[in-house]
């Protein structure tokens, strides 16, 4: 018992210095100085089965107040009206191009492929990968061309600010932010070589041309069900400079609407994140259970056993918990008293990862939009 109350303390620690680290030195986006940094930029829209969202989010891109840029959207083989209501927002804006995505390749998945045509036919000296379901302020354009400037990026993600709804989002995917900022130390990720402290979200992705090239681009990660995360660690391995940003609510997104969406969501990448191994899952998944949700167990029954420390040492224990929950819930602009739910979280990240174990017994591999993903994908 005593190893276990050691093992959580100083791990609880660790995770809050790193938040804390992280939270005082994560850019925003809109803070960079302003610059008359204005080269052409294609921005790359890969749409499948996205007529609920297309029309909106082709409408705020047109009204960015930057001076140079294409839109490229591509149809992934919708089987919903995503083309037509592109076609409809765009109106004969010369600015906007609308792609019919070729047939799918057995070795490669839905995304990179699209991508991978995207990035063919753009003519920008940035090629910015952006998912339909983001949202662009008017002016959020010109201050990512800040930021790229300000950082001397080759690589820019960018963590849009989540807009949560329903308990599901609320109690799931702020624990996105929450992994980020707390276990990967800000200024190692910026400022080191080693590509195995990098990450990139899929959301919106910022590449010069020449690193998008020198990584291989989206043919190198054809087969990758976390493509961002592998290239991200690809421009680090070639020396080039990876950096991230925070939304700051001028890039924002609403991923999923109710809980069927964020469980399936998920569990479409969760395997793939742990090395696509089922062991390595399993195993984070009693990490979680143990730092984030044995210490309320042990709070609740703890006078049973008149175990030495309580119930003052778990009352520490879920404080630094929470603490580190609600301080990246205040960094993305979240809710901060979903903070107290952080073991409803836990347990509703586990049903996660038995669904993406389901999928892989059933089928052989997580299923998304209709496709079912292959097993080998990473």
């Amino acid at each position: 018992m005593i190893f276990f109350v050691l093992f959580v303390t100083i791990t609880l620690i660790t995770i809050a210095l790193i938040a804390i680290v992280s939270a005082l030195t994560f850019p925003r986006l809109g803070t960079a100085p302003a610059t008359d940094y204005t080269p052409p930029v294609s921005i790359l829209i890969p749409a499948r089965n996205e007529a609920a969202v297309i029309g909106p989010t082709i409408l705020r891109l047109l009204a960015q107040t930057y001076p140079h840029f294409e839109i490229i959207l591509l149809d992934d083989n919708s089987t919903d009206a995503t083309a037509a209501l592109a076609h409809t927002a765009g109106g004969n804006d010369p600015r906007l191009k609308i792609l019919t995505g070729k047939p799918l390749p057995v070795d490669w998945l839905g995304k990179n492929w699209a991508c991978h045509q995207l990035a063919q036919a753009a003519n920008g000296e940035w090629l910015i990968f952006t998912d339909a379901d983001v949202s662009w302020s008017p002016n959020a354009l010109t201050a990512l061309l800040s930021a790229i400037r300000h950082t001397r990026a080759d690589l820019l993600t960018v963590w849009p600010t989540q807009h949560t709804v329903t308990w599901a989002e609320r109690l799931v995917v702020p624990l996105m932010a929450m992994v980020v900022i707390g276990y990967l130390p800000l200024p190692l990720v910026h400022h080191t070589p080693w590509s195995s402290l990098a990450a990139a979200n899929g959301q919106l992705l910022a590449f010069r041309r020449e690193a998008y090239e020198a990584v291989g681009g989206h043919a190198a990660v054809r087969e990758k069900i976390v493509e961002d995360v592998v290239l991200a660690r690809r421009v680090k391995q070639h020396g080039l400079q990876l950096r991230m940003v925070d939304g700051a609510t001028l890039i924002a997104c609403r991923m999923y609407q109710n809980w069927p969406e964020v469980r399936d969501g998920y569990a479409k990448n969760i395997i793939a994140g742990y090395g696509n191994s089922i062991f390595w899952l399993a195993l984070a998944a009693v990490f979680h259970w143990s730092i984030f949700l044995l210490p309320w167990f042990w709070l609740a029954l703890g006078w049973r056993g008149r175990l030495p420390g309580w119930p003052l040492w778990p009352l520490i224990l879920i404080a630094l918990g929470v603490g580190i929950r609600m301080l990246t819930a205040a960094v993305t602009r979240q809710r901060l008293g979903d903070a107290l739910l952080l073991p409803v979280s836990v347990l509703l990240m586990t049903r996660i990862a038995i669904q993406a174990v389901w999928w892989r017994w059933r089928y052989g591999g997580p299923r998304w939009k209709g496709r079912t993903l292959l097993r080998n994908c990473r």
